[in-house]
């Protein structure tokens, strides 16, 4: 079949293709959002907090229920992103401790579930926010949707220094050049303007900074390695997987097993989760998603170099040398 045939029977066919795996990657994992293992804590006497956890357990793998002696240490594994709330068994009723800040959207349901199931037996429950949102973004959406800038201006820092032909240490330098400029640029816009953000000014630009090296230097070490379809394998794996399964807009435990283990693997969740630690968190549980991050930009900017290394040995890489012809004279 010639060429010039093949090309629109390509477009034809890869196009609902590519359609319908966004479609996969995006409703799935929305259409699925429910409890899974989700840390909540319960706390209080032992014998009213053994009721409480069994109630909790006749939702059926929705909890991963953990054990405090009383108030004051529920509320600090809260703080220490151990679980993401807890039943307070009190004398004056049941207390649910909830932290905004870890996702609007856990705290909601773990505040209807709890009221709930409280109201069944006639009980009202009191909730506290541990560790509310700021008042500026009290629904936690400039975090939300901060993800597919990031992942874009990561995608695009890649694409461009594959397009302009920079290698080596020149690639590099530019990749963490323009990273560390989208790091002060959104915390600028989601700190100092917005006041969506509430920790350390320039921790938080260097969770953002670090987010997109980490996507760009995959990008452009995919392009340095395999070619011009390095970029789109790169890009397609932010965009179709990092995001949607990243549970930025309510957790990984809410998503389906598989997709939210995944998403903590690429740069979009675990930027995610490693920019509410530092913002909302003092840097609690901060370790596991900053080294994920670190791991992609390293292996990216050395997927670069090893890349622009391999070019240059390949034979006839080398300009040839400047052969001038003899001319006789006179």
């Amino acid at each position: 079949m010639p060429t010039r045939n093949r090309r629109p029977i390509a477009v034809v066919v890869l196009v609902p293709v590519l359609a319908a795996l966004a479609l996969w990657a995006f409703a799935w994992p929305a259409s699925r959002t429910a409890p899974r293992d989700l840390p909540l804590g319960v706390a209080g006497p032992p014998a009213a907090a053994a009721q409480v956890e069994r109630q909790l357990e006749r939702h059926e793998g929705a909890f991963d229920i953990h054990r405090y002696a009383d108030e004051a240490a529920a509320r600090d594994a809260i703080e220490d992103r151990s679980v993401y709330g807890a039943v307070v068994v009190t004398p004056q009723g049941p207390e649910l401790l909830t932290a905004s800040a870890a996702g609007p959207t856990v705290a909601q349901f773990l505040q209807q579930a709890v009221a709930r199931q409280a109201a069944a037996g006639g009980v009202q429950v009191e909730t506290v926010d541990v560790v509310p949102t700021p008042a500026s973004d009290p629904r936690g959406a400039v975090l939300n949707a901060a993800v597919l800038p990031l992942a874009l201006a990561g995608i695009a820092a890649g694409a461009a220094v594959t397009l302009l032909g920079l290698r080596g240490i020149r690639a590099v330098l530019a990749l963490l050049g323009a990273s560390a400029l989208v790091g002060v640029a959104a915390a600028g816009i989601a700190h100092s303007w917005l006041g969506a953000l509430g920790g350390d000014w320039w921790a938080e630009a260097a969770v953002l900074g670090l987010s997109t090296v980490a996507v760009g230097g995959a990008v452009a070490g995919l392009a340095a390695l395999i070619g011009p379809a390095g970029t789109g394998i790169g890009a397609a794996v932010v965009m179709l997987l990092g995001n949607p399964f990243s549970g930025a807009t309510s957790a990984p435990q809410m998503l389906p097993e598989s997709a939210g283990a995944i998403g903590q693997w690429l740069p979009p969740g675990a930027s995610t989760t490693l920019l509410r630690s530092v913002s909302y968190f003092d840097g609690a549980a901060a370790t596991g998603p900053a080294l994920t991050l670190t791991w992609w930009a390293a292996l990216g900017l050395g997927a670069v170099l090893l890349g622009s290394s391999l070019r240059a040995r390949k034979p006839g890489s080398e300009p040839a040398p400047d052969r001038r012809e003899l001319s006789a004279v006179g």
